[in-house]
């Protein structure tokens, strides 16, 4: 390939002092035991303790005396059930809440497959700088990923300069519908192709407003007392992801953009969330929203979700459904094309797909768009982000995997009208491992989940190996005419 690649100095390591205090919690005998002990405790020791706790973590979290309320307040029933004396005292609650506590280092293996979407603010910025959005796939312990952001200013020569992150992180506070309505649930299922003698086995149990707790006792006990096949058995399960499924997260106003991390909430992504690739996205008035897929992986099931946020203060997160909302690699185009919402995806788990809905979170109408063509993809492809809208057509990086799994990637050139139309790909990789990028986590990888277009450059953050983030760029007409050629 002729093309000139440029490399950029800016690297985001991983930071094993990236903290956060989550839940700690070891089960009910175990909790109950320790329980006792603390109540047992007498209060001058109690207060001694809780200020050497205090002492030691108060510099590293934003209010750890509102954490500790708060995992107080979730073995609360535990305390009640245990205690029969007098009225506890506010410091030994906020003791009982440090025992049920843990510090997570949220990027102590990795940090890595970065989105980029351009800021809300572009406020004090000089002549031919953008302030970028960077959201980036952190892992720690356990191989557990959560989402992470981070800001960056492009400047007028297209260097990338990432914002120092602020010294603490935190996790948001979850906001969940607490009472279903019958009518809106049944419209959901429907939407997810669930047979109507199938969701009636539970709805036609419960009242026309239910609890989650009161659809979870219906399920169990349909699972119970009905002889189902391994997918009926699964259909009942889609019940509970679909009551779960539906959150809303929210920070602080006064936190910055690098303190907050999207950390897996619900059990069908309790061992990540993976890979989200963020999107401008014009709506149907010309107002913009940003719009992110990503993977939520249980450790034995993917299953794809959605999230929407206007300021990266409140994110609404909802599931994908339909025959083709399945596996990984899925991208939304940023606006609609004649009318209907349009996805790149990889269903089998080879080829490239292109989707098209009418409904944003039903996905039931797909057709390949690209299969493997060339060395250093043979062994699957898949894309690079959303598609980036340009004169000539729709940009969209893509990925190829080759010999011993080598990750490289690639451009491809779509119809603006029918995007489901392949104008140009590029034969070449774009950009293949360095060799001081090929050892990582997972070797011989390079990965985007996004590119910018800034001063006639195509801006690519990408993963080196699965351990750190980097940056390259490419002249954007240049990429273009290679790929026309």
């Amino acid at each position: 390939m002729n093309l000139r690649v440029k490399r950029k100095d800016a690297v985001i390591y991983p930071d094993i002092n990236r903290v956060f205090a989550r839940f700690f919690f070891n089960g009910e005998e175990r909790a109950e035991m320790l329980i006792k002990n603390i109540l047992a405790m007498p209060e001058s020791q109690v207060e001694v303790l809780l200020m050497q706790t205090l002492r030691e973590f108060s510099k590293r979290h934003r209010s750890i005396t509102g954490i500790f309320k708060r995992h107080f307040k979730k073995v609360k029933h535990i305390v009640d059930r245990v205690h029969t004396g007098k009225n506890i005292s506010e410091i030994r609650k906020l003791l009982i809440g440090s025992y049920f506590t843990m510090e997570y280092a949220v990027e102590s293996a990795a940090l890595f497959n970065p989105s980029i979407v351009e800021d809300i603010d572009q406020s004090g910025l000089q002549k031919g700088e953008v302030r970028v959005i960077l959201s980036l796939r952190a892992t720690g312990e356990g191989h557990i990923s959560s989402l992470v952001f981070r800001n960056a200013i492009i400047d007028a020569d297209n260097n990338v300069i990432v914002e120092e992150p602020a010294s603490h992180i935190g996790t948001a506070e979850v906001i969940k519908d607490k009472l279903y309505e019958k009518r809106r649930f049944i419209s959901k299922l429907r939407d997810m192709e669930v047979p109507e003698e199938l969701y009636n086995l539970v709805l036609k149990q419960l009242p026309d407003k239910f609890t989650y707790d009161q659809l979870f006792s219906v399920v169990d006990k349909v699972m119970e007392s009905n002889h189902l096949t391994m997918e009926k058995q699964k259909v009942m399960e889609e019940f509970l992801w679909l009551a779960e499924s539906h959150t809303e997260i929210r920070f602080s106003l006064d936190t910055d953009l690098s303190e907050r991390a999207i950390f897996p909430i619900s059990e069908y992504e309790k061992n990540g969330i993976e890979d989200a690739r963020f999107v401008k996205f014009m709506k149907d008035n010309g107002s913009f929203t940003y719009y992110a897929t990503y993977t939520a992986y249980d450790g034995y099931h993917i299953l794809p979700k959605l999230i929407e946020t206007k300021d990266f203060y409140s994110f609404r997160i909802m599931p994908l459904h339909g025959k083709y909302a399945v596996d990984k690699n899925l991208a939304l185009f940023p606006r609609k094309i004649n009318g209907k919402y349009v996805m790149v995806s990889r269903i089998d788990g080879i080829n490239n797909y292109i989707m098209f809905s009418d409904n944003l979170q039903v996905w039931s109408e797909a057709k390949i768009l690209q299969e493997p063509l060339y060395p250093w993809e043979l062994v699957q492809i898949g894309n690079g982000g959303s598609p980036i809208e340009t004169d000539k057509g729709w940009l969209l990086i893509t990925h190829g995997v080759g010999p011993v799994r080598k990750y490289c990637l690639g451009a491809c050139l779509l119809d603006l009208d029918d995007p489901s139309k392949v104008i140009g790909r590029t034969k070449e990789p774009l950009l293949m491992p360095a060799e001081d990028e090929r050892a990582g986590y997972v070797p011989n990888v390079v990965y985007s989940c996004g590119s910018y277009v800034h001063n006639g450059e195509l801006i690519i953050p990408y993963a080196m190996s699965d351990y750190a983030t980097t940056f390259a760029s490419v002249d954007l007409n240049d990429l273009l005419d290679e790929i026309m050629s």
